[in-house]
């Protein structure tokens, strides 16, 4: 089957859906990607067929990555101002990918992409939609943290009827957002259809849930045809997964460091995450490695001593298993390698799904949490030291690191796609 794989976010929400195509190209099928162009250099190495979707992302914007990852309005700000004025050209360029140069049989949607749903119904192609953690299934049986009011998430325990109060506040908060969808669909004479923030995303055929049962687990409420897969892992750069020569010497030259990221989208709005970090990690006398990106401001001031390893970049599979703990931003990819690498996690969330992702894994027994108003260096040494004297971290860790490695995400998610062209096309004999 030729089918289109296509989102709009981060290496993070992308790198899956590499994976995926990757297994799918295996199989015999034509995967093509239909990502922004940004992503152009990535994909074409890999030998996958590539389609330019609108709006593209910039990776040295730092002022759009700040915007979106302010905890009261970064949400509402990325649609409003950066994802839904470009809905129409996004709408367009998934068209033109889903019925060239091969009109597709298949769809596989993220749920960033709005416009793609609306492309499945306005051509008849069958879809599914895939999510990256529970966040996203706002279950009133699993409620979620929502990063502008992490106060309610103290009382979804103890106060009954809390998850449905959760969602009926994320309701009416974003009530006025999808209104450029509802247009769309009003120009191209489609009836208004399911909530687009809540219910349109999710495919009524299939729904990916590409994350491990360590993250999360079925609820009642979740979508029909809801499938949870495990992770799907790809951190190469173009396919290269090898780590930087002069990384690859420190490693070799002393103990286990401790190892200080923020993901691939984070990175941009950093702050002072590495300057602490580096403070933190001298006054434990503790090894390090700072992945600070490519934006220069990241690069600590001060000297570093040469216990301390600064690189912009390192796949986290390479590197993970190498190390003792990591401190992050607690995004659902790199918390995916902690668990699969078996290592404890410090976790600073900045917003989306960070802070539900953090509490998940506090929960679970193999991670502490720092807000980033008090990230401070004693404070992180302080954690960080206490963590490191206590095994029940790294043996919890360990134990996850199994479970998770029991699971096969990318094969799950190819049989389930397989599963459901064969269902289609009986489906549409059927009728012949």
């Amino acid at each position: 089957m030729r089918i289109v794989l296509s989102n709009i976010g981060t290496f993070g929400d992308i790198n899956p859906l590499i994976a995926i195509a990757l297994e799918l190209k295996r199989r015999g099928h034509t995967p093509a990607m239909a990502l922004p162009e940004v992503y152009r250099p990535k994909i074409v190495p890999l030998g996958l067929e590539f389609h330019a979707l609108r709006p593209d992302i910039d990776p040295t914007n730092t002022i759009l990555v700040e915007m979106i990852y302010d905890v009261k309005k970064g949400t509402e700000r990325g649609l409003r101002e950066f994802l839904f004025p470009a809905l129409r050209q996004t709408y367009d360029d998934l068209l033109d990918a889903a019925t060239r140069p091969a009109r597709a049989d298949l769809l596989l949607l993220g749920e960033l992409n709005y416009a793609g749903p609306v492309v499945a119904e306005a051509t008849g192609i069958p879809w599914a939609s895939y999510v990256l953690a529970p966040f996203s299934f706002f279950s009133i049986y699993d409620p979620p943290v929502l990063p502008p009011y992490p106060r309610l998430a103290k009382a979804d325990r103890t106060v009954p009827g809390m998850g449905r109060a959760i969602r009926r506040v994320a309701q009416w908060v974003t009530r006025k957002w999808p209104e450029p969808i509802y247009a769309l669909r009003r120009e191209l004479g489609l009836p208004p259809g399911p909530n687009p923030i809540f219910d349109a995303k999710y495919s009524p055929y299939l729904v990916l849930a590409l994350f491990s049962r360590v993250l999360g687990v079925e609820q009642k409420d979740w979508p029909a045809h809801t499938r949870i897969t495990g992770f799907c892992f790809y951190d190469a750069d173009a396919g290269n997964a090898e780590l930087p020569a002069h990384l690859k010497k420190f490693l070799a030259a002393g103990e286990p460091p401790v190892v200080f990221t923020l993901g691939s989208a984070a990175v941009l709005a950093a702050g002072p995450f590495y300057e602490l970090s580096a403070k933190a990690a001298k006054r434990m006398g503790a090894r390090a490695v700072l992945l600070i990106g490519a934006d220069p401001r990241n690069r600590p001031q001060e000297k570093l001593s040469d216990s301390i390893c600064v690189a912009e970049y390192a796949p986290y599979s390479a590197l993970f298993p190498r190390v003792r703990m990591v401190a992050h931003q607690g995004g659902v990819g790199t918390t995916a390698q902690c668990l699969r690498a078996g290592k404890p996690m410090l976790i600073m969330p900045f917003s989306h799904d960070q802070p539900d992702n953090a509490r998940r894994m506090k929960r679970r027994k193999v991670a502490r949490v720092i807000q980033r108003a008090s990230y401070t260096p004693s404070r992180v040494a302080r954690t960080l030291g206490a963590m490191l004297d206590e095994p029940v971290y790294a043996e919890r860790a360990q134990s996850l690191a199994q479970e998770v490695a029991r699971e096969d995400g990318v094969r799950s998610a190819c049989d389930a796609l397989e599963e459901l062209q064969h269902r289609t096309c009986a489906a549409s004999k059927a009728q012949g």
